[in-house]
Parts: C-alpha cells; structure tokens; sequence
C-alpha cells in the first residue's frame, strides 16, 4: 500500500511509534501514582509513605518519641522521613522510566521529558 513511497513509509512507522510510546508513557504516569515507597528516619520511629509521583501519602509516628523537650528533634525526625521517602520516589520513578525506555529499545538512562 505504501510501497514506492520510500521514506513516507518510514514516517508512517516512526508516527506510530511515537504515539504508541505517548500512550505507554501515559499509562506509566498512572502506574507511578499507585506505586508506593516509605522513607525512614531515627531507625524506623518516623516513616513517610509517597507515591513514586512524590506525592506523600501517610506518615507514621512512634509514640515514644513524644516529648516536649524534644519537640526540634521529633520536626527534624519528620523532615528526615518526608525527604527520603521523596530521594525514594524519584529513584523509583527513574526506574520506572528506565525499564520503559529499554523495551522501547531506547538507551536506559535516556532522559525522558515527562
């Protein structure tokens, strides 16, 4: 059907294959936000919970860290958590990118604009 059109052809495949890769590339961005990573501070008594999007879903608190003297220490607690589980989110989200990349053929560590 396209025969003898030459390089049309080839701008027909690379168009799907681009819009094959805009809808993978969207259904990522979906899986991104049900995928769930904690981060940690004060070995374990604080725990953040984010989405791989970054989006911080819970955070947990062990009581026995609840003390008025140490009101500065418990904020630095919680910051340590809500930044790791962020560190984690990104890291997860590049991966997350890298496998797509990889079974498109792509270089692994290609940086995607989303």
């Amino acid at each position: 059907m396209l025969k003898g059109l030459g390089g049309m052809a080839d701008m027909a495949k690379m168009m799907k294959a681009a819009q094959e890769m805009q809808g993978k590339m969207a259904q990522l961005q979906e899986d991104l936000k049900s995928i769930k990573v904690v981060g940690e501070s004060g070995a374990g008594l604080v725990k953040a919970t984010a989405t791989a999007k970054g989006e911080l879903t819970a955070l947990d608190i062990d009581p026995s860290i609840f003390n008025s003297d140490d009101k500065e220490v418990v904020e630095d607690l919680i910051l340590a958590a809500i930044k790791d589980a962020q560190t984690k989110a990104e890291d997860r989200s590049r991966e997350e990118m890298g496998k797509m990349a990889e079974a498109m053929g792509l270089p692994r560590d290609m940086q995607m604009p989303f």
